[in-house]
């Protein structure tokens, strides 16, 4: 594999690490944290680049069964993330969320978001087998991609939240659903 193609597909995972960033960003648009946006961008990279090297080292079978559920597991974690946003969205008082510290991202929360965001990349080590000597800068192109990317979407999500004025949440949790449904769709076309 060329560095092009390393790059090309680094950014093409990266998507949806930056779609989930925007979504956090346009949910925290009332008060900006880079800190939390950070970790988010850090969790974000660390487990793209670790999917990549576990789908080597393990083998290709483990990657095949990934491979094989990963539609359904991003389906599902991504479904239940968005879900809860579009719940709290409609359920909250929002005064009162202006008030207080509203939009924590959690460990928790971050482990899941990374896990669903980065299963697709889970397939990508196979690609290395036969050029192993390529891995762990393809690794290292992977992970500092999906981390710049979450920062460029948390920041573009800051900016544009705070244009609008309607329940942002609410967006948010519809565009994780979205992004879960077509994981879900596109392993079926």
């Amino acid at each position: 594999m060329d560095w092009l193609s390393i790059i090309l597909l680094a950014v093409g995972l990266a998507m949806d690490c930056f779609a989930v960033s925007v979504t956090k960003g346009l949910a925290s648009a009332k008060q900006a944290e880079w800190r939390r946006a950070l970790l988010m961008a850090f969790y974000f990279g660390l487990y793209q680049g670790c999917m990549p090297l576990i789908s080597f080292y393990v083998g290709s079978w483990f990657t095949g069964f990934i491979t094989q559920w990963s539609h359904w597991i991003a389906l599902v974690l991504l479904c239940f993330i968005g879900g809860k946003m579009i719940y709290e969205s409609l359920t909250k008082d929002h005064e009162a969320e202006l008030r207080q510290d509203s939009h924590v991202i959690t460990h928790a929360q971050m482990h899941l978001l990374a896990i669903a965001t980065s299963i697709d990349a889970m397939a990508t080590g196979v690609l290395f087998v036969a050029q192993p000597e390529r891995l762990w800068a393809a690794v290292a192109v992977i992970a500092l991609t999906s981390t710049l990317f979450s920062i460029l979407g948390y920041g573009l999500g800051q900016r544009f939240g705070r244009l609008l004025k309607f329940n942002v949440e609410l967006l948010g949790g519809i565009i994780l659903v979205g992004i879960g449904l077509k994981i879900f769709i596109e392993h079926y076309i």
